[in-house]
């Protein structure tokens, strides 16, 4: 076993994921077959690590394991790369939704966390909290709606 070539434990470690999740990766055919000890021992390049690593940053912006096996296995033609320019384009719209929905909660707990705390100055240990009431109150009126 040369420097460059790693058994799945070490594979598994620099990656960050487990030995279970890269013979996923596997089975999936997002990583290319490797060679084999005569034991029997996978042998993984730096390729392979590095290969993990994109395929959990696309998770975590959003792309299953079915776009990213697309994305892998595009061969460079320029038909692909409009596909793959087009799944791109959705996923960050994606993401740009997200992210704006994510700021729109961000600004309504900072609205509740200032409520609470003017609450807490005003009338410390009888205040009664405002997003509870505010939240029940809410409730009672999609209970009349329907």
């Amino acid at each position: 076993m040369s420097q460059s070539e790693f058994r799945i434990g070490e594979v598994a470690a620099q990656a960050g994921v487990s030995i279970d999740t890269v013979r996923y990766y596997e089975r999936r055919r997002l990583l290319p077959r490797v060679s084999r000890t005569r034991g029997g021992y996978r042998l993984f390049t730096q390729e392979a690590i590095g290969r993990i690593h994109f395929i959990k940053q696309a998770q975590d912006i959003g792309l299953s394991l079915r776009e990213i096996s697309e994305l892998l296995l595009t061969e460079g033609s320029a038909n692909e790369c409009r596909r793959v320019s087009d799944l791109l384009c959705k996923k960050l719209t994606e993401l740009d939704e997200r992210l704006k929905m994510m700021r729109d909660f961000r600004q309504t707990l900072a609205h509740y966390l200032a409520e609470c705390k003017s609450e807490l100055q005003s009338h410390g240990e009888t205040a009664a909290c405002p997003v509870i009431e505010e939240i029940a109150h809410t409730d009672k009126r999609e209970e009349k709606k329907k």
